[in-house]
């Protein structure tokens, strides 16, 4: 294509030519006014000389047309899943192509597709102003043609002041979804991080019927981690406390969910999940000591160095028999309180640990009972034998005989040692990978004991043997509880270091963790967790199996997962997460839950399609919001200075910007011309003048 165009290249500046012709009008002038012959040749030849000092040339230029850019917004975020503003949407997309593809000799179009690029993203919502201005950051503003949005509207980063948002213009939202739509949601106003063991905290909800009237109740389920569920009546859109009561360490994760309501867009915003860590205030620990001997200091400073233990430390040094007629100010020792111990506060403790204890009548039958009832209902035990087990005075000669997984067989084995971890060991979270245990044949690398007293085990897993492979460590449940015997009195050696000596405190940390709960030493569970928008599933067995696990994702599908051996007794696998919600994990028996995403992510804060978002920024930017369940507005080429939006219509900028390739200049007014032209004027201004 090209154009030509007259253009002046002055030989002299504007104002000294403009100076020229006046005073030419002023020489000129008197002549005009007598109206003496001549003057208007006069005029003429002053012009020709003006002109060709103007110098005008004719320029034709070669111009390349350039297209305009237009740029397509596809809002394909989560909650164009709701109802069937997908199918609107892919329908839309269809025809809208179809219809500038028209266009394409003069029209460039640039699709932008907002997608969440991990799931913690929908948090953020739907962000559309900074990826359209990087699109079209390369773009002229005078080659900008608009931008169509197909959204349902909630879009979370649009400007306060439309006007200075830079969005190019005219901007046209196509709404998917339909007006007056109503949704319940879920919120969770306030959750604690942490919370005390054993103790209530309450979690703040509040159901909103978006859309609907205000007024009624909804049921409220709260859903434990064991599947237990408890239902809450709740007065819509007020604020209500759910009491939660936290029975173990570590976190809990718990599910709240709420009925649809009526026309319920999606079940996607009923559903919330809280992370709850369970901490316990102090744990108060009960040891009670036979007799005094070496090992007795090693559980007193590993006890007592941890800053959130609370030690009840007896040492049974006065049996009853010598309950004389001393007076009480002249003794230099006290009566052990049994009443108070293993009657009124016995429940009161986390811990009961008997080190080396004997029958020697301090404890009556019934408080041994005592003690048997607390383990079954929850409680936990560590007895820590020591010769007089093997004895007719062993405490397994008692009530208590029937909480303990091993029996004497009335033998002492003493003879130097090295614990052994068992296979079952090495896949128990007590005993597994303890540093220098060996494994893979080699001896470990820790020091010996020199005194075992044989058992034979009733119950339980054996995590460690000593002499001629006899049970050394022995872990139990009974009832609710828990119960560890170790079999020898000599772990005091390691403590000391002697021979290099051993994990002693990591031993007895991980024992005491085992038998208080803690979830992470558990040996037969399964964990989730979510690293980077990955799902990472650990089981932990003693018994090698391949047991299927199922996964129960947060859109209801179940899916199953194979999980590989890491490590003996550890299997794993990881899965990808691609929406926000509750991961639920089941080996069948173990039950482990994860939540993925924020509480109350923003993307689903309002499903509801909305046309009030997105107005703004269209009127402002000239051009228009329309609805697709009225019909697909088309699509018009239209100048700058034209309207861009009609009845059933909408229109994008045509610029008609172009690129010169090339140019030529040819002279308008040559200067023999010029000469010729002053030359004649002044000559016919003579002769009319002589006549």
């Amino acid at each position: 294509m090209s154009t030509t165009a007259i253009e002046f290249a002055p030989l002299f500046p504007w104002t000294v030519l403009a100076v020229l012709a006046g005073l030419a009008v002023l020489a000129l002038l008197p002549g005009f006014l007598v109206q003496a012959r001549g003057t208007g040749f006069r005029l003429l030849a002053a012009s020709a000389l003006l002109l060709a000092l103007a110098n005008p040339s004719l320029v034709e230029e070669e111009r390349e047309p350039l297209k305009d850019v237009a740029a397509l917004v596809v809002d394909d975020t989560p909650s164009q899943s709701v109802g069937m503003r997908r199918a609107q949407l892919d329908e839309a997309l269809a025809t809208i192509r179809e219809r500038l593809a028209v266009h394409d000799d003069t029209l460039e179009v640039r699709v932008l597709t907002l997608r969440h690029e991990s799931v913690a993203a929908a948090d953020e919502g739907t962000r559309m102003v900074d990826p359209l201005i990087r699109l079209l950051a390369d773009v002229p503003p005078r080659r900008i043609a608009g931008t169509i949005v197909l959204t349902d509207g909630q879009i979370h980063d649009l400007p306060e002041d439309p006007a200075s948002g830079g969005l190019p213009g005219p901007v046209h939202v196509l709404l998917t979804g339909a007006p007056d739509e109503r949704d319940r949601r879920l919120v969770v106003t306030r959750s604690p991080s942490y919370g005390i063991v054993d103790d209530t905290v309450s979690v703040t909800v509040r159901v909103d019927d978006q859309g609907g009237p205000a007024g009624g109740s909804a049921l409220v389920e709260l859903r434990h981690p064991d599947g237990r569920v408890e239902g809450f009546e709740v007065r819509i859109g007020q604020n209500t406390e759910i009491p939660v009561t936290l029975e173990h360490a570590g976190p809990t994760i718990l599910e709240l969910s709420v009925d649809g309501g009526p026309s319920e867009l999606t079940l996607a915003n009923n559903r919330a999940v809280i992370e709850i860590n369970g901490v316990r205030d102090r744990l108060r620990v009960l040891l009670v000591s036979g007799e005094p001997h070496a090992g007795e200091r090693t559980w007193r400073n590993l006890l007592k160095s941890d800053p959130s233990v609370d030690l009840v430390h007896f040492t049974i040094l006065r049996p009853p028999e010598k309950q004389d007629g001393t007076p009480i100010n002249e003794l230099s020792l006290i009566s052990f309180p049994t009443r108070e111990l293993f009657e009124v506060k016995l429940h009161e403790f986390d811990l009961v640990i008997f080190d080396r204890y004997r029958r020697r009548g301090v404890l009556p039958p019934v408080y041994l009972q005592n003690i048997v009832d607390y383990v079954m209902g929850g409680g936990a035990l560590l007895e820590a034998v020591g010769p007089t087990f093997a004895s007719p005075y062993s405490i397994y000669r008692t009530p208590l005989g029937a909480a303990l997984p091993g029996e004497p067989t009335g033998a002492i084995i003493e003879r130097g040692f090295r614990p052994v971890v068992t296979e079952t060991g090495h896949r128990h979270p007590v005993t597994a990978d303890l540093p220098g245990h060996g494994g893979g044949g080699e001896e470990p690398k820790w020091g010996r004991w020199f005194r075992l007293m044989d058992v034979d085990a009733r119950r339980g897993h054996v995590l460690m043997t000593g002499a001629e492979d006899r049970p050394l460590v022995i872990l139990d449940r009974i009832g609710l509880g828990r119960v560890a015997q170790i079999n020898s009195d000599h772990i005091w050696l390691w403590a000391r270091g002697y021979e290099g000596g051993g994990p002693q405190a990591e031993l007895l940390r991980r024992m005491a963790h085992w038998l208080m709960q803690e979830p992470d030493l558990e040996e037969e569970s399964i964990v989730a967790t979510v690293e980077d928008d990955k799902l990472k599933i650990v089981r932990r067995s003693v018994e090698p199996d391949d047991w299927p696990i199922e996964l129960l994702q947060p859109d209801g599908e179940t899916v199953s997962v194979e999980l590989t051996e890491t490590k003996p007794g550890r299997y794993e696998a990881t899965v990808p997460v691609t929406a926000a919600g509750l991961y639920r994990v089941s080996d069948g028996i173990n039950v482990a839950m994860a939540a993925v995403g924020a509480l109350n992510p923003l993307e689903f804060a309002d499903v509801r399609a909305n046309a009030a978002v997105a107005a703004p920024v269209a009127t402002a930017t000239g051009g228009s919001v329309n609805w697709l369940s009225d019909g697909l507005p088309s699509i018009r080429r239209v100048k700058a200075d034209r309207s861009h939006v009609g009845r059933g219509w909408i229109g994008l900028v045509a610029n008609g910007d172009y690129l010169v390739t090339g140019v030529r200049q040819v002279p308008a007014y040559p200067g023999l011309l010029a000469l010729m032209l002053a030359l004649g004027a002044m000559v016919f201004a003579w002769r009319r003048e002589g006549q």
